[in-house]
């Protein structure tokens, strides 16, 4: 059984670079796998290992400076979800692109997942899911609102084109972890809009806390490593994932005639070339003479996205 930590941490670092060979070194020499990201307002990823492994890590990670305070949220997986080890560097942990937003000045109104439900249920608060697309399909909160986003850093347009119709609400948001509600609450803060929460711990927390026969859940949570989805109380849902456009497919999905195991999905079937399409059975090919030596090709255990 594997330990597996999502984080996210906003703080100053006037040098990540500093930090990303060390870092990686720990991880790697303790067994842990997985993405972490590091820029100049902070830290965020997601990592799985042993026990010891991860506890390491996270004790390295709350001994930088400004980092004391960094929380996380723990899973299991009875299978090693990552490939392996990456620490990377970036412009952002969670890309907004938009450079006045920060978390660290303010942002939203903290509501613990067990108020949750009393506050998205009240008639004057608008409900907004600010995770991708793909993201929602498979699961979201009873009455939450869709942008439609194909990434995070679409979220200021749709909220510019979409404000007027949120006028004297209250504004309730969330998201897997927590972290893109830090910078969208501030966002919206920056917007003048004057009543705004989020899902403390995000979906993640609520899913561990409120008990199924309670919960405005509808679905699944989608994760970003291979075990692709999560159910209430974080047990593993019953996803897979397109290994050509990573998105989550269901049981019907893959019964479709456009479903082609590792090489397409009805989601993407129209969306690559022959070329591409040679490519990933190429792909599958290798994976499967891998799984026949008793290895996991990279392609295989290659978590969906970067962290975030």
């Amino acid at each position: 059984m594997f330990t597996v930590a999502a984080l996210y941490h906003f703080t100053r670092f006037p040098d990540p670079a500093a930090l990303q060979g060390p870092l990686l070194a720990l991880a790697t020499a303790n067994g842990v796998r997985g993405s972490l990201l590091l820029a100049g307002e902070g830290v965020n990823g997601t990592i799985a290992g042993p026990r010891a492994g991860i506890d390491a890590v996270l004790a390295h990670l709350r001994a930088l400076p400004g980092c004391g305070a960094l929380t996380w949220k723990e899973s299991t997986a009875t299978e090693m979800p990552f490939a392996r080890m990456k620490v990377r560097l970036k412009r952002e942990i969670v890309t907004m692109g938009q450079p006045d937003v920060d978390p660290r000045a303010s942002v939203g109104h903290y509501i613990r997942p067990a108020d949750w439900n009393e506050l998205i249920s009240a008639p004057d608060v608008v409900v907004i899911d600010t995770r991708n697309d793909y993201e929602v399909a498979i699961g979201t909160f009873e009455g939450a609102i869709d942008p439609g986003t194909r990434s995070f850093r679409d979220f200021p347009e749709w909220w510019q084109q979409n404000a007027h119709r949120f006028h004297n609400k209250r504004v309730a948001m969330f998201c897997t972890g927590g972290i893109r509600c830090e910078k969208s609450t501030n966002y919206l803060l920056g917007q003048g809009v004057e009543n705004v929460y989020h899902l403390q711990g995000g979906i993640l927390q609520y899913l561990e806390d409120v008990p199924e026969d309670q919960s405005l859940w509808q679905g699944d949570c989608f994760v970003f490593d291979r075990r692709v989805s999560l159910k209430h109380g974080l047990k593993q849902g019953d996803y897979d994932s397109c290994h050509a456009c990573r998105r989550p497919i269901s049981a019907a999905d893959k019964a479709s005639p456009l479903y082609e195991p590792d090489v397409c999905c009805p989601h993407c079937a129209t969306e690559y070339s022959q070329d591409d399409r040679e490519r990933f059975r190429e792909r599958a090919r290798q994976m499967r003479l891998a799984a026949k030596r008793g290895k996991a090709h990279l392609g295989q255990l290659q978590s969906l996205h970067d962290a975030g």
